[in-house]
């Protein structure tokens, strides 16, 4: 029993989890966002140093900007548990990307998903990198286009072409009004890029929600009311996972132990795990939020594949 003194203390600490939880996904993008600053900020102070060589400026500035939004990119990725459930057993089974003809703009709808999500943290570095603008100063001056070139030491003494690439830094024979002068249109470029690239990114992210819930099969609410079920069946199918594995483990390691018949134990077979693994696409005519739910709902889901009738096991693929 609580006592009576802090149930109120209580509420108000549920009622900030549940807060925490309902926005666990804006949460974790601030987090993405502050852990790419912070990332940006160390790269640029600690690590990273201009070769100021015509060269080496390109490649050394280019490899920063676009070098962690490709691992951040592979990393999105591999988190993915959307494309390791769309992607497992293919090579094998090159069938199970697309089932059915009509399930294949599904597929192809969660690839497409799978891919935006990964992106996110990448733009996110590139749009911080960009209005930071050290590595695009960088790289930029390392330009070797004659026309490039004479653009930005236009009017400017002719040491400007042959010291664009120090600009960064010192010493330089480049009179310092010419070098603070070409690195404010520089940092300038870059910050504009950064901007294009963050209002690009929003108005895409908004045209797509729009678009996707003007397509939507179900209801604001419903949609609201599956989103939460498919977190929650995660989440509880995570439990369930480590407490049967448990079990069984304990089951195994008793009847090796005591060199006893192990004891029967219910337990999905492979046709069953195959069926609740694969992608789920959203049907008008089915009452279904999940292929696990379609799958336990299933009276048939018991047949074994040779008891089956043909037509019926074409069915339920």
């Amino acid at each position: 029993m609580i006592p009576s003194a802090l149930k109120p203390t209580m509420d108000s600490f549920n009622t900030l989890m549940r807060f925490f939880s309902n926005q666990k996904a804006k949460i974790g993008y601030g987090i993405m966002a502050i852990a790419t600053i912070g990332g940006e900020r160390i790269f640029s102070l600690l690590s990273f140093q201009c070769p100021c060589n015509v060269e080496q400026n390109m490649v050394y500035g280019l490899s920063y900007l676009l070098g962690p939004a490709l691992v951040l990119f592979i990393v999105g990725l591999f988190l993915s548990t959307s494309l390791w459930r769309l992607y497992t057993g293919c090579c094998l089974n090159p069938r199970k990307l697309c089932p059915h003809r009509a399930n294949c703009v599904g597929c192809l709808t969660v690839l497409f998903n799978v891919i935006v999500g990964a992106l996110v943290a990448p733009i996110m570095w590139l749009s911080i990198a960009l209005l930071n603008g050290t590595f695009y100063e960088c790289a930029v001056s390392g330009l070797e286009d004659k026309a490039l070139v004479n653009w930005f030491c236009k009017n400017r003494t002719i040491t400007c072409k042959d010291e664009l690439a120090k600009v960064l830094c010192v010493p330089s024979n480049m009179a310092t009004e010419n070098s603070k002068e070409l690195l404010r249109i520089l940092q300038a470029q870059s910050q504009i890029l950064g901007w294009i690239l963050i209002m690009s990114s929003a108005s895409a992210g908004l045209i797509g929600t729009c678009y996707k819930n003007c397509r939507s099969q179900v209801s604001y609410l419903q949609l609201t009311f599956w989103k939460v079920y498919m977190e929650k069946e995660a989440e509880k199918f995570d439990s369930f996972t480590e407490e049967y594995a448990t079990r069984l483990a304990e089951r195994n390691l008793k009847s090796f132990f005591e060199n006893k018949d192990p004891e029967a134990f219910p337990f999905p077979n492979h046709k069953a795990w195959e069926h609740i693994s694969t992608i789920y696409t959203y049907d008008r005519g089915e009452q279904y939020y999940s292929t696990l739910q379609r799958y336990v709902e299933n009276p048939n889901r018991d047949y074994t594949p040779e008891k089956m009738p043909l037509e019926m096991e074409h069915n339920l693929g």
